[in-house]
C-alpha cells in the first residue's frame, strides 16, 4: 500500500504537472485556430482514445506529462506539399501568431501553481517556516536520525553554544562538517544530551549536514486573500530560483538541482506526509516546470520563443540547417542537465538521503 502511494503520488504530482503545461498549449492553439492532430495524457504509444473532429484524444502508455501535436510543428514538415498549402499548419502562421502558444505552456504552469497554492492556503493556511531551533523533520539515515534526535526536539546548545534560531543552529552545523558537536536539547519536559557529526554534502560544496528541516507552520488568513497570496507564493518561488542559480553562478557553486529520481523521492515522501505538503510540492514544481521551459534553450519553449523573435527581427525565416544546428546544441545541453541532476541524486542515494524541498535546505 505505501508504495502504491508514492507510485500514484509521482503520477499525480510530475505528471499532472506536465499534462496541465502542454493543455496549455492545446487550448490557445485551438483558440487560434491551429489545427491539433493529437492531444494526449500521458506519452507514448495510444492505450485508449477516440477521435473528435480533426483531433485524436487518448490515453497514453506513460502516465507522465502530456503531448500536443500540431500540424506542421516538427522539422521537415515545412516540405510537406499539402501542410505548405494548408492556412491552418503550424508553420504557415506568422511568427507572432506561434508566440502565444508557445507561451501558453509556462503560463498554464503559473496558472496551476496559482489555484493550488490558493487552495492550501485557503483551507489549511499560509505556510510559514518557523524560526524555533525545533525540529520539523528528519531525512532517513542522516546523522540526526543515526544519533536519536526526533521530531519536535528543541536544540538548546551546540559545543556549550546557547541555540536561539533556527538560523543559528544551521549555521553551526553547516561549518563543521566531520567534526563532532555535542548538542543538548529539549525533549518533552526532559533535558537530554547527545552528539553527532555533520557529514559533508557534495552537492553544496562539502558544507556539514545531518539531516533535519525545521517546522512548517500554517498560518490562517481570509478566504478573500486566498487566491492573492497564491500569486505571491508563484511569484517568490520563481524569484526564489532565479536568484538560487545566479548565486551558484557568481559564486562558481555546484547548484543543487533534482533529475527525475530526486524528484520521485521528495513527491513520494510528501504524498505520505499529508494533503497539504503534496499539494504545496505540487505547486512549487509546477512553478520549476513553467520557468525551465521559458529558458532560451532549443528545444525548449523559451528556445522556440527565441527563433520566432529573432524571425521577427530580420522579417524572415531562419533556415532549416541553422534551427537543426541549433536543435542539436539544445538537446546536448539538456542531455547535460539531466545527467548532472541524476549524478546528484546518485550521490544523495548513496548517503541514504531523501533531498528537501527548495523551502526545506537546511542542514
Amino acid at each position: 500500500m505505501q508504495s502504491l502511494l508514492s507510485i500514484l503520488g509521482v503520477i499525480l504530482g510530475f505528471g499532472v504537472v506536465i499534462f496541465v503545461h502542454e493543455m496549455g498549449h492545446f487550448l490557445v492553439a485551438k483558440k487560434m485556430n491551429m489545427k491539433v492532430e493529437r492531444f494526449s495524457f500521458g506519452l507514448g504509444p495510444e492505450a485508449i482514445g477516440f477521435q473528435w473532429g480533426e483531433t485524436r484524444y487518448c490515453l497514453a502508455w506513460i502516465p507522465l506529462g502530456g503531448e500536443v501535436r500540431l500540424a506542421g510543428e516538427m522539422p521537415g514538415e515545412e516540405t510537406d506539399p499539402a501542410l505548405a498549402n494548408d492556412p491552418r499548419a503550424f508553420f504557415v502562421q506568422p511568427w507572432y501568431r506561434r508566440v502565444p502558444v508557445v507561451l501558453a505552456g509556462p503560463a498554464m504552469n503559473y496558472v496551476w501553481s496559482t489555484l493550488i497554492f490558493a487552495f492550501v492556503i485557503g483551507f489549511w493556511g499560509e505556510p510559514i517556516v518557523s524560526q524555533a531551533p525545533v525540529i520539523g523533520g528528519l531525512l532517513s539515515g542522516m546523522p540526526a536520525q543515526v544519533a536519536g534526535l526526533q521530531i519536535e526536539d528543541q536544540l538548546l546548545k551546540i559545543n556549550d553554544a546557547p541555540i536561539s534560531s533556527w538560523n543559528q543552529a544551521a549555521e553551526m552545523i553547516r561549518l563543521h562538517p566531520g567534526q563532532t558537536l555535542d548538542l543538548k536539547i529539549r525533549r518533552g519536559s526532559e533535558e537530554l544530551e547527545l552528539n553527532l557529526t555533520p557529514k559533508p554534502d557534495p552537492t553544496r560544496n562539502g558544507v556539514g549536514v545531518v539531516g533535519i528541516t525545521p517546522k512548517t507552520e500554517f498560518v490562517h488568513v481570509r478566504a478573500s486573500q486566498a487566491l492573492w497570496k497564491g500569486a505571491q507564493q508563484t511569484y517568490y518561488w520563481n524569484l526564489f530560483t532565479l536568484r538560487y542559480l545566479k548565486d551558484k553562478i557568481v559564486h562558481h557553486e555546484r547548484p543543487d538541482i533534482s533529475g527525475p529520481i530526486g524528484i520521485a523521492q521528495v513527491v513520494a515522501k510528501a504524498a505520505h506526509a499529508g494533503w497539504e505538503d503534496f499539494l504545496f510540492l505540487i505547486g512549487m514544481i509546477s512553478v520549476g516546470v513553467g520557468l525551465f521551459n521559458l529558458f532560451p534553450i532549443p528545444l525548449l519553449d523559451g528556445g522556440h520563443l527565441a527563433f520566432y523573435l529573432i524571425e521577427g527581427a530580420l522579417k524572415r525565416p531562419l533556415k532549416p540547417r541553422s534551427i537543426q544546428r541549433a536543435n542539436a546544441v539544445g538537446l546536448s545541453l539538456i542531455l547535460a542537465l539531466l545527467l548532472f541532476a541524476t549524478y546528484n541524486d546518485i550521490e544523495r542515494l548513496r548517503g541514504n538521503a531523501t533531498p528537501a524541498p527548495a523551502a526545506h535546505k537546511t542542514p
